[in-house]
């Protein structure tokens, strides 16, 4: 008798224990596991990044003043040249008529980029001579989708990176830009003005233009995988284990981080992952919190 009360006791505790468990289980499986991130004060830079060419300030095609054969070019692809120094030599074919040599100048003050013609071939007044660039500034010329148009003007930072020099950033401003669309391409050209001392950049180069829109020093701003879809932008906010919707007004959007002008304050926890089904009020479970090197501060 004994032995019966004391199995019915033990099935009764292990009912007991199951049905004790079932609310944690439950509570479990209505809780989301998230990810989150803090709300942080950065400086922003919002971007558009293009693909352009590099192009010399000032670019001068020579030509002969008269007609003949080349005789003498007297500079090569590369040397530095003044404005009216003569850069080749051109023999007048007349019969029975001699000639002092006539000098092809240079029309500006620069380097020699390419030498057309060989020794004794046929000049005209219309046979290029000579290329000559000044290359101690350069023109960043890139086409801006129309949909950006309205946001690009001139006075606009630019950062410029050549496959020639992957780890280098040349900066420059904005110098113009086109107050027409291409129908072709839909597109606004820009120029940027850059400053070349060394040399480096070269005209033809192929770049990849990163066009500054807008910057701003101290905002909020948070990661952009916080950002919810519906009618309004809105973050969820962690808050006593639970998620919280707050309709958020943005700011400017860098490359990670968007500006939070009304919302959100320093150092709150967003959700940046298990977004999917959360809603106001829900229960979370904070997987991890974003590390300051995952949330890189880089915008």
């Amino acid at each position: 008798m004994r032995r019966i009360s004391y199995l019915f006791f033990s099935a009764f505790m292990a009912l007991a224990g199951a049905c004790g468990k079932k609310p944690d289980a439950a509570a479990r499986l209505d809780t989301f596991p998230i990810k989150t991130a803090s709300a942080r004060v950065l400086d922003l830079e919002e971007t558009i990044v293009l693909v352009g060419s590099v192009k010399a300030k000032d670019e001068a095609i020579l030509f002969s003043r008269v007609p003949g054969k080349l005789k003498e070019n007297l500079l090569k692809e590369g040397d530095s040249v003044r404005k009216g120094q003569a850069v080749s030599l051109v023999e007048r074919d007349e019969v029975g008529v001699r000639f002092e040599p006539a000098p092809v100048p240079s029309t500006l003050s620069g380097t020699v980029a390419r030498i057309y013609l060989d020794r004794g071939e046929n000049v005209t007044p219309q046979t290029a001579v000579a290329l000559v660039v000044d290359q101690s500034e350069v023109i960043a010329r890139a086409e801006v989708p129309e949909r950006y148009a309205a946001r690009s003007a001139a006075g606009q930072g630019v950062r410029v990176k050549v496959e020639a020099y992957p780890d280098r950033v040349f900066t420059g401003r904005v110098s113009r830009v086109s107050p027409v669309v291409d129908p072709a391409t839909r597109s606004t050209l820009i120029e940027a003005r850059l400053d070349n001392p060394s040399g480096k950049l070269r005209s033809g180069m192929f770049g990849e233009l990163t066009l500054i829109t807008g910057s701003r020093s101290g905002v909020v701003a948070v990661p952009k995988d916080a950002l919810t879809d519906g009618s309004g932008p809105a973050v969820f906010v962690v808050e006593n284990g639970k998620a919280l919707r707050r309709e958020v007004e943005l700011g400017l959007q860098g490359d990670r981080f968007l500006e939070i002008r009304k919302g959100v304050k320093p150092g709150e926890k967003v959700v940046v992952f298990g977004l999917y089904g959360l809603k106001d009020g829900s229960p979370v479970e904070v997987l991890a919190d974003l590390s300051d090197k995952e949330e890189s501060s880089a915008p």
